[in-house]
């Protein structure tokens, strides 16, 4: 018999005894219709208060890579960190509990309780719309960074939730598709990423995702009952997905808080379908203990202890930022040493493409945050470089797409004679109810902002022009809007939204665009009403003033690109994605860049062999000139010291630290697992266990093609030796195995190797992957430094589910090395 691998249930983490028992009781004094109200959330960011017990209310807010609070206020601004991506790409546990301690900051600092994050679905294909905003294709390396970010927000006494509970690896028909899957991958895979969040971190909270698992919605479905609460212990909340909740039927899962409120699908139903026996008391009761047992551990339960009452040293958030820009940044070519830049060799440095000068720092839709400041790769490079040195800059190829919120410096607020733009609410009669000063010129209210009465909303502002020319002005949103542009009356109609996708107004909204000739420096004033809705089932607005790129010679501009870099020591050239390609709310069509970007760098590096290329996107692109240039980069989305961070890559003050978190394909046809279009409502996940590089090994070993760039790959400035790794020749199953492996920097930079270790079972008698990873660690070496890297490998990375976990005994191969591809030192490890 196959030995199995039990369950461990945990105690629940409220502390005493005493303190869960006083909890239960303040639950069950509670009325029927007190619970069931608390059930639902008083607002779109926020659960009820109840006086009489002490109950303050808890604020939840997004998103993953930075926390905005309860409003998408630009004056509250937020430290915006590298997206998910780039901080799985640095495979340390260590940084992602920094990260997450800077958001525990961030949260504390705003008011908030709960941070909605970590996103931690796997990169099943790399066509996900939020590929940027989720961890890796691998479910130890995404399970292992996300308890890291968990135990790091939770560490500053704020909440953190996993989501999106569960197989919600594609925005296509988000809100109704049936994710169906077998109960192998099931576990072994998609459940297995939020494992260690909750049985290792402890997450307080976790949120239901939108689609159905296997036919039943995500928050009706017994998943959030096994394994979630009993088989891992979890004894915190459940919240929905905002809107999640489809019926009461989800009251009767472990579903429970219903986002947002106050009105929902719970409420008065529940109430009705509690008093006539549909659902029971003790669910109610059951689920009202979870949310006083979160409130008492945030602090906002009169008379019980915080979780967390002596807080870690606080960290800088913008430092931070800058090290997971650095550390994350994967060098994946560097011929003859391009790489490092001497600048004190240089005298003409070229700075090209869109990206360069409007770096894409982070995603698109509910993860976006307002920061101070973002430092673009020239601005970054400009600052860096010695002043002798000559930064030519030319934008090469368009990238970014539609309206563009105008720079806040080329802003005047003409009512306030400051900075900015001044918005007016007004009411239906025309008189003022109230006004503010802006900073920024794309303006959003979720639930909180407007105030009562307003039937209008007036923009105006002072636009100076930086460049003499025709400029293409414009405004963006849902609904009636009066547009002026220097007195003259351009638009008065209504701007509708055809897309069917919740929330794609935010960032891609419709809009009406008008030419304007002005030369350097002269003023517009732009003026724009927009008429509130009398109704709106979720308070959620949005207005856009902007400018629109028109490029009317897309050769001129290449043909500009390359006399700049053919004068140039280096030409760097910063290519990569925008808001209408990788966002929440829809999923990529390909993996190409936009516009004519492959063209410019086959261009430029024809004319400069010392091209350098910096990618900048959240996941995949494809490169058909990766062979071309001298050096690539990939930098993700970099947050708000992405540019710093690439001077100090590319001028070398610090060493590219990134290894790829995900497969990077060669061409869309290649890649082995790819649909994110449910057909007749069903997204079939038919590769079973063999997602990311799991399904290009196996794709490779029937004689397909392989990618471009392996699964754990990255190069740095120096190099390292692996020694020869020691490990027990024999284990107990059920047992972890610790592996041993000596290191040495032959370089001579200082610089990070992460190590890591694979299984493979060649005569297996049930399907395996390839290979799989088990475990890594990383270590940070001197010149000639050594270490003996010690690497955890959990007796569940021998297992497979078959009704339960089992092994099978017998031989396995550890496999050590530095990415998916390698050339593996192998040991061979008895199970019994």
């Amino acid at each position: 018999m196959n030995p199995t691998l039990s369950a461990a249930v945990t105690a629940p983490q409220t502390g005493a005894p005493d303190a869960e028992a006083r909890i239960r009781e303040l639950a069950s004094s509670l009325s029927l219709e007190q619970q069931v109200q608390l059930l639902t959330g008083a607002d779109v960011w926020s659960t009820h208060a109840i006086q009489e017990i002490g109950l303050t209310r808890v604020v939840m807010s997004d998103g993953p890579a930075g926390v905005r609070g309860e409003d998408f206020d630009e004056r509250h601004d937020s430290v915006s960190l590298p997206s998910s991506s780039a901080l799985s790409a640095t495979w340390s546990v260590e940084m992602a509990n920094r990260y997450g301690q800077v958001l525990g900051q961030e949260a504390r600092r705003k008011g908030v309780h709960a941070v909605l994050g970590p996103t931690i679905n796997l990169h099943r294909s790399p066509l996900g719309g939020r590929h940027f905003e989720c961890m890796s294709e691998d479910p130890r390396l995404t399970a292992t960074m996300a308890a890291g970010y968990v135990s790091g927000v939770q560490s500053m006494g704020v909440g953190a939730t996993p989501k999106h509970y569960l197989a919600n690896e594609a925005e296509t028909e988000r809100f109704t598709a049936n994710s169906v899957v077998d109960e192998r991958p099931l576990r072994e895979l998609y459940l297995a990423a939020f494992e260690d969040a909750i049985t290792e971190a402890r997450a307080w909270l976790v949120m239901s995702s939108y689609n159905s698992i296997n036919g039943t919605t995500a928050s009706e479905n017994k998943l959030l009952e096994t394994p979630l609460s009993t088989e891992w212990g979890f004894d915190g909340v459940v919240v929905s997905d905002w809107t999640g909740v489809r019926s009461i039927d989800a009251a009767n899962a472990h579903q429970d808080l219903e986002m947002p409120g106050p009105v929902g699908h719970w409420g008065p139903k529940l109430l009705a379908a509690v008093n006539d026996g549909r659902v029971s008391r003790e669910a109610i009761q059951e689920k009202v203990t979870r949310i006083l047992r979160l409130a008492a551990r945030v602090g906002s339960l009169e008379g019980f202890a915080p979780a967390v009452t002596e807080l870690p040293a606080e960290l800088d958030g913008a430092a931070v930022a800058r090290e997971v820009a650095v550390r994350g940044a994967v060098l994946v070519r560097n011929q003859g040493g391009l790489l490092p830049l001497d600048a004190t060799a240089l005298s003409n440095v070229a700075v090209i493409g869109h990206n360069a000068e409007e770096a894409r720092t982070q995603g698109g839709g509910s993860a976006t945050v307002m920061p101070k400041y973002t430092v673009s790769p020239l601005e970054g490079l400009r600052k860096a470089l010695p002043d002798d040195v000559s930064v030519t800059y030319a934008r090469g190829a368009k990238v970014a797409e539609g309206l563009q919120a105008f720079p806040r410096t080329s802003l005047h607020n003409p009512v306030s004679d400051v900075p900015g733009i001044r918005v007016t609410f007004l009411a239906e009669d025309g008189s003022v109810i109230s006004g503010e000063d802006r900073l920024a010129s794309h303006l959003i209210w979720f639930g909180v902002g407007i105030p009562d009465g307003a039937a209008t909303i007036r923009m105006e502002a002072d636009w100076t022009a930086e460049t003499a020319g025709i400029h293409h002005l414009g405004i963006g949103t849902v609904g009636q809007i009066r547009f002026v542009l220097d007195g003259t009356e351009v638009f008065n109609s209504e701007l509708e939204d055809d897309t069917e996708v919740l929330g794609a107004a935010l960032f891609d909204p419709p809009k009406t665009v008008h030419a304007i000739e002005a030369t350097t420096g002269q003023k517009v004033r732009i003026e724009a009403a927009y008429q509130l809705p009398k109704e709106q089932a979720i308070p959620f607005t949005a207005i856009l003033l902007g400018e629109e790129t028109v490029v009317a010679d897309p050769q001129a501009d290449i043909d500009a690109a390359v006399e700049a870099a053919r004068n140039s020591d280096v030409a760097v050239v910063v290519v990569g994605t925008n808001a209408a390609i990788e966002s929440e709310g829809f999923d990529r069509k390909n993996l190409d860049l936009p516009g004519f970007q492959n063209q410019l760098v086959e261009a430029v590096a024809a004319v400069n062999p010392r091209t350098v290329v910096v990618v900048n996107s959240g996941s995949p692109v494809l490169m058909p000139w990766l062979d071309k240039v001298g050096a690539v980069l990939l930098g993700w989305f970099g947050g708000q010291e992405f540019g710093s961070a690439i001077a100090d890559i590319l001028l070398g003050t610090e060493e590219p630290g990134g290894r790829l978190p995900t497969t990077w394909p060669a061409a869309l046809e290649d890649v082995p697992v790819l649909s994110t279009t449910p057909i007749d409502g069903k997204l079939v996940y038919s590769e079973g266990i063999h997602v990311g590089y799991r399904a290009w090994l196996k794709q490779e070993a029937s004689g397909g093609a392989a990618p471009a760039l392996p699964f754990g790959f990255g190069l740095g400035y120096t190099t390292f030796e692996l020694g020869k790794a020691h490990a027990p020749r024999s284990v107990q199953a059920g047992k972890d195995v610790i592996v041993h492996v000596p290191v040495k920097n032959t370089g001579t930079r200082t610089g990070r190797e992460v190590v890591q270790v694979y299984l493979d079972r060649a005569d297996s008698a049930v399907e395996r992957p390839v290979r799989w990873l088990a475990g890594f660690a990383g270590t940070h070496l001197a010149p000639a430094g050594t270490d003996s890297v010690e690497i955890r490998i959990p007796a569940k990375a021998f297992a497979h589910f078959d009704g339960g976990w089992k092994f099978e005994q017998g031989a396995f191969r550890l496999l050590v090395g530095r990415h998916a591809a390698d050339d593996f030192q192998s040991l061979e490890i008895d199970l019994r």
